[in-house]
């Protein structure tokens, strides 16, 4: 069981190179909900899905994905950031999680060649066969970039804290990042340093375009969907030495896991990260953390915070919880609609719940 000792560290106050001090060590992770409306502009469920965790004692609350472009929505009921016609929804969101004492991140995200193809052609780096996406024009990885910029002035003038560039998942950036994925010729593609230029100018237009004292951050996924362990490593050591970026979140899938590649077996995944430089920023993880101990563990092995996906859907106020009770486990899966919605969790997010294994009983 884990000390009361050691679960105090997880509500040391964590602050950033920028922006409002965090009050702990709990980050909501962005989660794919399908709560908003078809037009990218805030539901009342989602609304309520994310400010009740603010309520409920996470420090950070990002939200979902939000795409930054008609033609890289990912999913349904995705919430939007690409028209001014978003604003009003996102200045009620960022004002709700500011008034329930939460610092507020909006996730920024181009689903890329994982898109819907609502907007016109699904592109990404490179032609793509499968889902038949084609290639990005040079012109049109600069108008790319500039949607990122714009998006992140529209949350900057809806009140929130920051954003969150989304790099991970196989979506439009981490496509960039991926030799499999990105095989340009240009100044976009060839050397991992060449992938990486779409995301290093994404943040670093960000960063001119905001106020001084606005919070970027970039997730990211270290395996699958083509990228190499070792390039995302040397990455993520880029990341942590720019002075452009606040905290790099990594979404791991399991915090504890070892990596895929067998060549790099013998310690975990996250471990080849925990031991970069920083130089003063922060430093997530996400995956099944799902108990006060692994929460303890995370932070103990080298984390500054972690970033809670599952366990904060099935206890919108596990922070509290935590705080009450250092032996707290998130409630055995599956469970009932009935106990989700008692969480804030909104019908059409049950229903993309019942597309996970064992998560909603019958």
């Amino acid at each position: 069981m884990t000390s009361a000792s050691a679960s105090a560290d997880l509500f040391a106050p964590l602050c950033l190179p920028r922006g409002p001090r965090i009050a702990n060590r709990f980050v909501l992770a962005p989660l794919t909900n399908t709560q908003s409306h078809e037009d990218g502009t805030l539901s009342e469920d989602e609304y309520r899905w994310l400010t009740l965790r603010a309520t409920g004692g996470f420090g950070l609350v990002t939200t979902c994905a939000s795409h930054v472009s008609l033609q890289g929505k990912a999913f349904a009921g995705q919430l939007g950031c690409f028209d001014d016609r978003h604003l009003p929804g996102l200045t009620r969101l960022a004002d709700g999680l500011r008034r329930e004492g939460a610092v507020s991140s909006l996730q920024i995200q181009h689903g890329g060649i994982r898109a819907l193809g609502e907007g016109g052609d699904i592109v990404g780096p490179s032609d793509d066969a499968g889902t038949g996406a084609r290639a990005l024009t040079g012109d049109e990885v600069e108008s790319a970039i500039e949607d990122f910029v714009a998006a992140s002035r529209r949350a900057e003038a809806a009140g929130f804290d920051g954003v969150q560039i989304h790099a991970a998942h196989g979506y439009l950036i981490a496509e960039f990042l991926s030799p499999e994925l990105n095989r340009r010729a240009d100044d976009w593609g060839g050397t991992a340093e060449k992938r990486a230029r779409f995301l290093f100018e994404i943040l670093h237009r960000i960063r001119a375009a905001c106020r001084p004292d606005f919070q970027i951050g970039v997730r990211l996924s270290p395996e699958r969907f083509g990228l190499v362990l070792p390039d995302m490593v040397d990455l993520a050591a880029r990341l942590l030495s720019d002075e452009a970026m606040d905290y790099l979140d990594l979404s791991l899938w399991d915090v504890f896991k070892e990596p895929e590649d067998e060549a790099f077996k013998g310690r975990s995944l996250m471990s080849r990260f925990t031991g970069l430089d920083r130089t003063g920023r922060a430093l997530g993880v996400a995956g099944r953390i799902m108990t006060a101990a692994d929460a303890v563990r995370a932070v103990e092995e080298g984390a500054d915070y972690v970033a809670i996906g599952k366990a904060g859907i099935l206890a919108h106020d596990l922070p509290h919880r935590i705080r009450e009770n250092a032996g707290y486990a998130a409630p055995a899966l599956p469970v009932t609609p009935d106990f989700l919605r008692q969480q804030g969790v909104g019908d059409p997010f049950v229903a993309y719940l019942r597309k996970q294994r064992n998560f909603v009983a019958a």
